[in-house]
């Protein structure tokens, strides 16, 4: 057996061949664990116009109280075809006592959300505490996102955005499904 210290594939477990037991923490979200694909609608005043796209999300645990977070979009065509690749993020959701929900989601275009919030009842809530910006990235200054579970197999997605000079409203929303 390799060992898995040094030679990849390097687990998420103390055992290569064991998949770890989640923290109690993350009770409120175990059900979002695993991968979620979907489309969604997409829309803000400052875009010239409102564009659809297609979305995978995956959360994962490595058996400490948190979730490592990873969305990646694309734009569509009229006919549901990928146009070019959209946004990317990937991040860290640490779960805390009753339910409270502590996030870093970092994007590739120079943005980085520190977001706080609550999950309970298959619906995790959270809003901007700090955003930071590099030299070049657009002023984004909140955000708002949805999580809400409809059913074990369904997923939907709400953002809400303030940025470039625009007040915090409505900017993407989506439905996914789980992948099995």
């Amino acid at each position: 057996m390799p060992d898995p210290t040094t030679e990849p594939p390097y687990p998420d477990a103390v055992r290569p061949d064991q998949a770890p037991a989640p923290h109690p923490l993350l009770g409120p979200v175990l059900a979002l664990l695993g991968t979620w694909h979907g489309r969604g609608h997409g829309e803000y005043p400052t875009l010239a116009e409102d564009f659809t796209y297609a979305q995978v999300v995956t959360f994962s645990h490595d058996g400490r109280p948190f979730l490592h977070y990873e969305a990646r979009a694309w734009l569509l065509d009229a006919e549901g075809a990928p146009l070019r690749p959209a946004a990317r993020e990937s991040g860290w959701w640490r779960l805390r006592p009753e339910g409270r929900v502590e996030a870093l989601i970092t994007q590739p275009t120079g943005i980085a959300e520190l977001a706080v919030g609550h999950a309970a009842d298959g619906t995790v809530d959270l809003s901007t505490d700090q955003v930071a910006v590099t030299p070049t990235a657009k002023d984004v200054e909140a955000t708002r996102r949805r999580y809400t579970l409809t059913d074990a197999d369904t997923l939907t997605f709400a953002h809400e955005l303030a940025a470039v000079g625009q007040p915090l409203q409505h900017h993407l929303a989506a439905t996914l499904r789980r992948v099995p």
